[in-house]
């Protein structure tokens, strides 16, 4: 379930909002997407795969994360490289491999 919107490296893209199937999230001030509605959060992880600044975080559990759990802290998210993690699983994101294709082609010559 989305838990976290990092107002600090949100660039005010909209693209979360766009890619959201339910509608989870308003614009906010400043441009800064607002939680909206948590509870429609189908747990889907493309705002997070799509947020170009990794600024998103969404937990596993399909239930919103009790207040002060460690996964609803930025500072937590940040220092345990879990903000960003699931972009960098997927290889997107400047300089990361594009795992789907880097799997799929064989290995380049070295010659």
């Amino acid at each position: 379930m989305i838990e976290v919107v990092v107002a600090d490296r949100c660039i005010g893209c909209d693209v979360c909002i766009d890619v959201c199937p339910t509608d989870v999230f308003e614009r906010g001030p400043g441009g800064v997407p607002v939680i909206q509605r948590q509870g429609s959060c189908q747990t889907c992880y493309l705002c997070e795969a799509y947020c170009p600044t990794d600024a998103l975080f969404v937990a596993a559990p399909v239930e919103p994360l009790e207040p002060g759990a460690p996964q609803t802290d930025p500072a937590h998210l940040i220092a345990t490289g879990l903000l960003g993690s699931y972009r960098a699983a997927l290889g997107w994101g400047n300089g990361r491999t594009p795992t789907a294709r880097h799997a799929l082609m064989p290995p380049l010559p070295t010659s």
